[in-house]
């Protein structure tokens, strides 16, 4: 949805990027998380912006198995995520093999 915005114009990425990652992690005093940096956990995704994804019943992976964007086209798509440094998401095929860290908070 964010990339909606910057598509749109109200964002560009590196303000995507500060909103959605580092914002977070620093207001919420995460250890070692919302950053790119050696010795940080490494969560990322990667995005195709010249790819779109259309929410259908098929692709979506919430537990509860429906989603209020069932219908919707988003103009980019997911391509990777890392979770902890490990690739758990490539293309449609999830790796679980390896679990994500436990957030750890800074006093």
């Amino acid at each position: 949805m964010m990339l909606e915005q910057v598509k749109a114009g109200r964002f560009t990425i590196e303000q995507l990027v500060r909103k959605m990652s580092h914002a977070p992690a620093e207001c919420f005093r995460i250890r070692e998380r919302g950053f790119l940096r050696e010795g940080y956990w490494a969560d990322a995704v990667i995005v195709d912006l010249n790819a779109a994804t259309n929410v259908t019943k098929d692709n979506i992976y919430y537990k509860c198995g429906w989603s209020p964007f069932e219908g919707h086209a988003f103009p980019a798509a997911v391509t990777h995520t890392f979770v902890s440094g490990h690739l758990a998401y490539e293309n449609g095929v999830f790796n679980e093999q390896q679990q994500g860290q436990r957030l750890l908070f800074n006093a």
